[in-house]
């Protein structure tokens, strides 16, 4: 499919209310789903990056001669006939507190396109104001359309469910932002990221809705994702509602294993960035574990109160799903059926989570001590500044038949980030569950050759570091884009061992844990 000739339905603004006003100023929406919107045109739109392997999976003819008409369109310069952008409306509980209306601040949707593998609809992130862009410009910069273009990408690499970015478009104005909330503000220049996903819908959306009563569009809005994206589940009442509940705490519960699998921290787990479909969304002061550390946020704002830390996710994801809960009870009229879905979360939890361990550890069978020695050894790692994805790669290549102490050495002195001195008396430590290891894969009848693969199926040996995505960003802003092709490239295939990519597999230099944009974000962009 060609930019020019881009076929978008209007699945969701024909089947639910639209704001009656039209004009974009800010305001309070009331019993609407979304507000008609057009992006703002930019000065000159430029190709930055784009996904090819997404552009593929969709059809699109990214080829040279249609490069600078997708630039126009994905920055929303060029909106054909047809086409109804919109903005949709949403509330949220923003670090456990009622925000109110939110809204699609600075995303605007195009609309839905059926594509080979599926419908989806693709949105502008940083094309200009909505009525729901409260005191801000509904912009973005270069550097955090960067950052989500090449994270939500990895993330999709990696195997965890999440919305896609298909390109990013300079745009060629400059947009200030105090990027660390310090009064500090500077000039950036202005990018645009295009999202794909089956569905933007987040929880926010029925939120909104149930704080304000208005329960003849919260029905609405709940008969549509349930005939649009949960259609096997029957016809609309109160236990295809209840179901619907099910299959989307199932969804977010998969998503946050995945997470914790690969040592994602999201960073704001706020209602409003919680996806109706368990789709990793909103990719703002996201980070990565590097020294294992369960209370680490990435996230500038959260760094005292660390709700939204490495080690809260799976809770908050409980947390949120009961506000979730809550906003869908008008719809159900009883609260036994909500609470018994929810009450099973914690269990599906410690399930599936020690499930994912074994799979990281290589073990095949489950035993009475597994919870006890998998907390022994996270205790470790995070005692001795063990990195988190290094450690899970290299320990897959430990003989099972030989309890090497040189070999165990080596293994921890190389992924930890504490110097020699201050890692050799606590190395007995590290021998003694390295016996218990051993020994289980022994009484496994473990086999070498066959472990390391499946390890290596499920520990990724590259992860987009943060300080990575700030070196392209850097060199970004100076005209430069090869950097973010290179890990564009390199996040393709995150569990092989790639040539040449011996540089990245490295634990974080020093100088990334006090740079800003590697160790901690705002939500500035």
């Amino acid at each position: 499919m060609k930019a020019f000739d881009l076929p978008l339905q209007n699945i969701l603004t024909s089947a639910l209310p639209a704001d009656p006003i039209t004009d974009n100023y800010r305001r309070q929406v009331e019993q609407a789903v979304y507000s008609f919107v057009s992006p703002t045109p930019c000065s000159k739109a430029s190709l930055v990056a784009y996904a090819d392997e997404l552009a593929a999976e969709l059809g699109l003819d990214f080829t040279a001669d249609q490069l600078q008409a997708w630039a126009d369109v994905l920055s929303g310069n060029s909106i054909q006939a047809g086409w109804k952008p919109y903005a949709l409306c949403y509330g949220g509980h923003q670090f456990g507190h009622w925000a109110g209306q939110l809204g699609d601040g600075r995303a605007i949707n195009l609309g839905e396109y059926r594509s080979p593998a599926g419908i989806v609809t693709l949105q502008l992130k940083g094309a200009g104001p909505t009525p729901y862009s409260r005191s801000a410009d509904g912009l973005a910069v270069l550097r955090s359309s960067i950052r989500e273009f090449l994270c939500s990408e990895a993330v999709s690499f990696l195997g965890i469910p999440t919305t896609r970015a298909l390109s990013v478009v300079q745009t060629g104005d400059q947009v200030l932002r105090d990027m660390m909330y310090d009064g500090n503000a500077a000039y950036e220049p202005g990018a645009v990221v295009c999202r794909v996903a089956p569905s933007f819908l987040r929880f926010g959306n029925f939120e909104i809705l149930a704080a304000r009563q208005d329960h003849v569009t919260l029905q609405l809005l709940a008969d549509f994702t349930l005939r649009q994206y949960f259609p096997h589940l029957g016809e609309p009442g109160k236990e295809a509602y209840l179901q619907m509940l099910a299959e989307i705490a199932d969804k977010t519960l998969d998503m946050v294993v995945h997470w914790l699998r690969v040592g994602f921290v999201h960073g704001v787990m706020n209602t409003d960035n919680m996806s109706v479909l368990g789709l990793t969304i909103d990719y703002g002061p996201y980070g990565w574990l590097e020294a294992y550390d369960e209370d680490w946020t990435p996230n500038t704002t959260d760094k005292e109160g660390k709700r939204y830390a490495f080690g809260q996710q799976a809770n908050i994801c409980l947390w949120n799903l009961w506000k979730l809960a809550n906003a869908l009870y008008p719809l159900i009229g009883e609260t036994e059926g909500l609470q018994a879905i929810l009450s099973d979360f914690p269990l599906k939890y410690k399930k599936n989570y020690l499930a994912m361990m074994r799979s990281k550890l290589g073990l095949t069978t489950s035993q009475d001590d597994d919870v006890f020695q998998i907390r022994r050894l996270l205790d470790l790692m995070e005692r001795d500044r063990i990195d988190y994805t290094l450690f899970f790669r290299t320990l897959s290549q430990i003989n099972a038949s030989n309890n090497g102490s040189q070999t165990w050495e080596i293994l921890i002195k190389e992924t930890s980030y504490l110097g020699a001195e201050i890692l050799a008396p606590k190395l007995q430590d590290w021998h003694s569950w390295l016996e218990w290891y051993t020994e289980r894969l022994q009484a496994e009848g473990s086999i070498d050759e066959e472990r390391t693969l499946a390890m290596n199926a499920v520990n990724p040996r590259f992860i987009l570091r943060n300080y990575m995505v700030q070196l392209a960003i850097e060199a970004a802003e100076k005209g430069d884009y090869s950097k973010v092709e290179s890990l564009y490239q390199l996040s393709k295939t995150p569990y092989k061992v790639q040539d040449g990519d011996d540089a990245w597999i490295v634990k974080s230099p020093d100088w990334a844990f006090e740079k800003p944009g590697c160790s901690m974000l705002s939500c500035s962009s």
